[in-house]
């Protein structure tokens, strides 16, 4: 049998494959190169090593939106475009859990640039799309600002909320939490089970829709 030659798009894949599988913790080259069926050293060929590795995986799938129907047309008002950008991205960080944290740890393309959004391509797109909608410079770059900080804390919060740490952990860190007595906390006690309700999508699109009416309110102003 003859084995097709690797290129470096499937070695980049198959990263993102492995970590949605089995965490970043558990990525190494040996471990990459055996779940492709080569030798380790075969990948150095694509890319330098281990973090250069994770940093294209995160780049890969940011850009990926740029493929998606996101960017085929426009919505017609800015709203409607925050909106889209939104539930793209959010869709993206609940198909790849273990990958989104990721945006926040890896170095961005500039360092005025702020995750998710977090690649000069995707920005200047976003910021150009502003402008179109007829944001002044100033306006698209507090939108800007003030979008991506809301997208990083909500989609954080989604993506621990599925057991994710937003911050990777050492290989060697104990998953299980120790539980502390909660009849300590007689509030908390009683109010345990609503706090483990999940309402993370409602609480995502009242959570933009204001954002949103901020952003109307300092337009009009």
């Amino acid at each position: 049998m003859i084995r097709r030659r690797l290129s470096r798009t499937d070695v980049v894949q198959a990263a993102i494959t492995f970590i949605d599988d089995n965490g970043v913790q558990a990525l190494t080259m040996r471990r990459l190169g055996a779940a492709l069926g080569v030798e380790a050293m075969a990948l150095y060929r694509h890319v330098p090593g281990r973090e250069e590795l994770i940093s294209a995986a995160v780049g890969e799938l940011i850009d990926d939106l740029f493929n998606d129907d996101l960017m085929q047309e426009k919505p017609s008002s800015w709203e409607g475009y925050f909106q889209y950008v939104a539930n793209a991205m959010r869709k993206l960080a609940l198909t790849h859990p273990k990958m989104f944290p990721l945006t926040i740890t890896q170095p961005p393309d500039a360092p005025w640039l702020r995750p998710p959004l977090r690649s000069i391509r995707w920005v200047d797109y976003f910021l150009t799309s502003l402008k179109e909608y007829g944001f002044s410079d100033d306006r698209a770059v507090s939108a800007y600002k003030a979008f991506t900080s809301f997208l990083l804390g909500d989609l954080l919060l989604q993506v621990s909320a599925l057991g994710v740490s937003p911050v990777p952990l050492a290989e060697n860190s104990n998953d299980e939490q120790d539980n502390e007595n909660l009849g300590d906390y007689p509030t908390v006690q009683r109010l345990q089970s609503k706090l483990a309700e999940n309402h993370s999508a409602r609480e995502f699109d009242d959570g933009l829709d204001d954002l949103i009416e901020r952003l109307r309110t300092a337009m009009d102003s």
